[in-house]
């Protein structure tokens, strides 16, 4: 299995020495960083490449998306380029692009809200988890089930075909997710909507990891999700919610990634 590393080690030149245009044109029609394609019943997907660094087995905490979509592929490829631009080694450069784009803009936001509200920053010891990003980021490893980013037919991945049931995109998972998920024995796992989290149970079942560490059930941390964010977080009151989210639900998940928390601080030791 190639480690990321080394992906990195041989698309880096390239990266070195292209042009703004260049690149922009790569990451809106990937050629020179495509890496695979094929077909879902009359659907093409194409798996290209984007610099997201290894898994650091230390890491107390894994933040697990769906895949890179295009924004985010290019806000790596564009960091991780600048990187090497202003001189950083190729390693360096890696985690730089990591870090600047896993999970940008108002995702994150969302993000640490949520995981603050159920007790994981006590968890890792910090004062908010916004710290993943801004302070302690050796804590966090980000990734994806899908860890390069996919295309169907040209447009972002988001679920369909599924994951596990599409012969290229279960590759990706066997290959590189199951493994990763292997080196990170003692790390919590936050999947990050519902797809992720079957894929998530799959590989730690796969990895022979204990399922009390998957913390499944919180929001995905879309602008699409406002609503059913802002009732988990207790700032919008249930008789003023739409029908189409369900607070019960919610409700349930809550108490039980609180319960989960709760559970892992006490074999930890964090009180």
């Amino acid at each position: 299995m190639n480690t990321q590393r080394d992906m990195f080690a041989r698309f880096a030149p390239m990266l070195r020495s292209m042009s703004d245009e260049q690149l922009s044109e790569e990451i809106e029609n990937p050629k020179r960083l495509l890496l695979s394609s094929g077909t879902a019943g009359n659907r093409r997907i194409d798996i290209a490449y984007a610099p997201f660094d290894d898994a650091d087995p230390d890491a107390r905490i894994v933040l697990v998306g769906l895949t890179p979509g295009r924004q985010q592929m290019g806000n790596a490829l564009r960091e991780a380029r600048r990187g090497l631009q202003a001189g950083l080694n190729e390693a360096e450069s890696l985690a730089a692009a990591e870090s600047f784009a896993s999970f940008s803009g108002p995702m994150r936001t969302y993000l640490f809200a949520m995981l603050d509200s159920i007790g994981v920053h006590q968890l890792l010891g910090v004062r908010s988890t916004a710290m993943l990003w801004d302070g302690d980021t050796s804590l966090a490893h980000f990734t994806s089930v899908c860890r390069n980013p996919v295309f169907v037919d040209g447009k972002n991945y988001s679920g369909a075909p599924p994951v596990l049931s599409t012969p290229i995109l279960r590759e990706q998972v066997e290959n590189s997710f199951v493994p990763e998920v292997a080196s990170l024995r003692r790390s919590i796992f936050v999947p990050l909507g519902t797809q992720v989290s079957e894929v998530v149970e799959f590989a730690t079942a796969e990895a022979g990891l204990d399922q009390s560490r998957v913390l499944a059930g919180l929001p995905h941390p879309s602008g699409a999700n406002a609503e059913r964010i802002a009732f988990f977080l207790g700032r919008k009151r249930r008789e003023m919610l739409s029908s189409k989210v369900n607070p019960d639900r919610l409700i349930a998940a809550r108490a039980e990634l609180k319960k989960k928390v709760t559970g892992l601080k006490r074999t930890s030791g964090k009180r």
